[in-house]
Order: structure tokens, then C-alpha cells, then sequence
């Protein structure tokens, strides 16, 4: 045990040694999170202002009940911001809302409305569709009663005893907390950290053969499965050490949000790095040479892209593309620490899955590597 403990503070000395390396583990990430969480801010806003909408009205109706209330309607909508303008004489609406000068186009007549949308608008389009449909409906069922009972049409205005003199009862829900450009870089830049130590664990071998170091480990009475163990317990540490301040940092400097169970959330971060190491053993000895770190960089930086480090992806349908994310094990751990962090469900329900499969994942390829070393002379 003392073997192993002293070959892994060995190589978690000669890592933080490699200043080069150890400033790309920190800063790139660091950096990158504080220029995407401020360029994206707008991105991830809940909140849309939309400001003053404009509506061009055509008015062919010759008055009426219609007509009437339709002032009405829109002598309310101006207190909201939305304002109805009279189309003049010579005026193509269909052509201004083209030219988006008005987000919506609107035609009375006696026999009823039309409206016509603004595509380049069409949040603000939904809403003055979905208030004339409301006028439109009251209407209709004011036309319908004014034809059977029309003493009764007044009553239609009059609230209930039981609303307490008001249609409306508000209730105030505090809505789930939703992550900001910031919460989410935070995140997704360390579970990109603890991938990272898949490439840095692909040399942990290899080095010592392109050193030469290798035939005098082996020829020390120290065995070859302490060394296995004690170089890659150094790996894990400094690995999980460099994704430890990356999501301080965040925390406390950048003021990322990491929810309640922040212990939890570093134990999935914990199991990722634990299975990224055993990534880089697994295929350092099953790929010789160059050619082990060409398939890590290239693997890493594809999980990165499509589990969500730099945008956030989504998953829908079954086409290919959804099962190349559904394989990230950065999407594992990405939708593991957000359901923690602000999901309803249970801590364990969470946390559980992701970590299962990264340290099942880990102990297959541990196996795999342990069996490749005792099948060769050296490491």
C-alpha cells in the first residue's frame, strides 16, 4: 500500500510540475465559461419584454354590435401597450406587415374579423391572436344569449358573489429556478475537465516507454500491479483536483449556482474522472503509438460537442444523431448534475445512474488494461 501511495503522490507532483499543462487544465476552461456565460446571457433569459405591438385595422363594417365592442376591445388593449391603428386610404396592410411595420393586419367586416400574422414577429403575433380570440368568444356568447334571454346579456358583465367582485383570482407560484448562461458553462466546462484526464491518462504508460523510465520500473522489487494501481490513483487525484478548482472558481467567483447537494455533485464528477482514466489506459494499450492519442483527442472533443459543453443539445426523435449524444458520457454527467442541481426528482434517482455507469464502465476498462500489462514483458 505504501508503494502505491508513494508512486501516485510521484506522479501527482510530476503533473502539477508541467506548468504548460496545467495552465491549459485551468485557464482554457475557466475562460472559455466566463466568455460564453457572458455572450449568451440573452440565451438563457426566461424574462421577454415585448414592448410596444402595433396592429393595422381595416374597418369596412357599417357599426353595429360588432363594431362596438370591438372599439371597446381596443380602447382596453391600448392601457397593455397594444395599439390599433386605422389603416388610411391607398394603404396595402398586407404589404406593411411585409415590410414589418405592424405586427399584425387585422379586417372588420360585418360578417365578422380577419388577421392576418407577421412572421417575423410571431411572438407578438401569438398574443394579439390569442387576445381577439378571447374578444371573439365573448362575443359570440354574448350574440348567443342576446338572441334567447337579452335581459340577461348584462348579467354576463357582473361577477360572481363568489369571485368576490373580480373574474380573476391570481395565485402566485414561485417558479423552478432555471440555470443562466453562467450556471450552465459552469457545469458544462467541468464535466469537459473531467474528460479531459482520458488524454493525459493515455501517456501515463507511454511516457515511461518513450522515456526509457520503463525497464527500470520494472526492474524494481516493486510490483507491476502497484505500480498499475499508484499511477493511476495519481492520475485520478490530479485530474479530480483540476476539476475541483475549475468548479470553486465558478462558485465563488463567477457566482455559478451548484445547488444544494454540492458534495453529490462532486461524487459524479468524482466517477467521471475516475472512468475518463480508465478511458486513456483502455485505449493506450489497445492502440499503439500516436495513433491512442489521435482516437482520445478526437473522442473527447466529439463528446464535448455533442454532449453539450459548448451549447446545450437536446434530444428528440430516434435518428442517429440522438444516439451519438445519448453516447457522450458528458451528456451522462451534464444531465445527471442538472437534474440534482434543479430537477424535482430525489438526490439518488439524480445522482445514481450516472455514476453506476461511469464506475462500470471504469472497472471494464481497469480489467482490460490489467490484462493487456500482464500479458507483456514490461508495461
Amino acid at each position: 500500500m505504501n508503494n502505491i501511495v508513494s508512486i501516485a503522490v510521484k506522479e501527482i507532483k510530476h503533473d502539477f510540475r508541467d506548468r504548460r499543462t496545467l495552465l491549459f487544465m485551468l485557464a482554457f476552461p475557466i475562460v472559455l465559461m466566463l466568455i460564453l456565460g457572458l455572450a449568451l446571457t440573452n440565451a438563457f433569459s426566461s424574462n421577454v419584454k415585448l414592448g410596444e405591438m402595433k396592429v393595422l385595422v381595416k374597418d369596412t363594417s357599417h357599426g353595429g354590435p360588432l363594431a362596438d365592442a370591438f372599439t371597446s376591445f381596443t380602447a382596453e388593449l391600448k392601457k397593455s401597450d397594444i395599439h390599433f391603428e386605422t389603416i388610411k386610404k391607398g394603404v396595402n396592410g398586407l404589404e406593411e406587415i411585409r415590410q414589418n411595420r405592424y405586427d399584425g393586419y387585422m379586417e372588420l367586416t360585418d360578417s365578422g374579423i380577419s388577421l392576418y400574422g407577421n412572421n417575423q414577429s410571431a411572438i407578438e403575433g401569438n398574443v394579439i391572436e390569442g387576445m381577439l380570440k378571447a374578444f371573439t368568444d365573448k362575443y359570440n356568447a354574448v350574440s348567443a344569449v342576446a338572441k334567447v334571454e337579452p335581459a340577461k346579456v348584462s348579467q354576463l358583465f357582473v361577477p360572481s358573489a363568489s369571485a368576490n367582485g373580480s373574474y380573476i383570482k391570481e395565485t402566485s407560484v414561485n417558479a423552478n429556478r432555471q440555470p443562466g448562461s453562467m450556471d450552465y458553462y459552469a457545469v458544462a466546462m467541468s464535466v469537459m475537465i473531467g474528460l479531459w484526464g482520458a488524454m493525459s491518462a493515455g501517456r501515463l504508460i507511454r511516457s515511461e516507454i518513450v522515456q526509457g523510465t520503463a525497464p527500470r520500473l520494472v526492474a524494481t522489487p516493486v510490483r507491476r500491479s502497484e505500480l498499475f494501481a499508484g499511477k493511476v490513483l495519481g492520475s485520478i487525484v490530479q485530474n479530480f483536483l483540476c476539476v475541483l478548482i475549475v468548479v470553486l472558481f465558478s462558485k465563488f467567483a463567477f457566482g455559478a449556482y451548484w445547488g444544494e447537494h454540492l458534495g453529490i455533485a462532486l461524487l459524479i464528477l468524482l466517477s467521471e474522472v475516475v472512468m475518463s482514466v480508465s478511458l486513456g489506459l483502455g485505449v493506450s494499450y489497445l492502440f499503439k503509438g500516436k495513433a491512442s492519442t489521435g482516437i482520445l483527442l478526437l473522442f473527447v472533443q466529439l463528446a464535448s460537442f455533442f454532449g453539450g459543453a459548448y451549447f446545450p443539445v437536446s434530444v428528440s426523435g430516434t435518428d442517429m444523431a440522438n444516439y451519438i449524444v445519448l453516447a457522450s458520457p458528458i451528456r451522462w454527467a451534464n444531465h445527471a448534475l442538472t437534474e440534482l442541481i434543479y430537477g424535482q426528482s430525489s438526490v439518488f434517482s439524480a445522482a445514481w445512474p450516472a455514476i453506476s455507469l461511469n464506475l462500470g464502465l471504469a472497472v471494464l476498462l481497469l480489467a482490460v488494461s490489467a490484462v493487456f500489462m500482464r500479458r507483456k514483458e514490461g508495461l
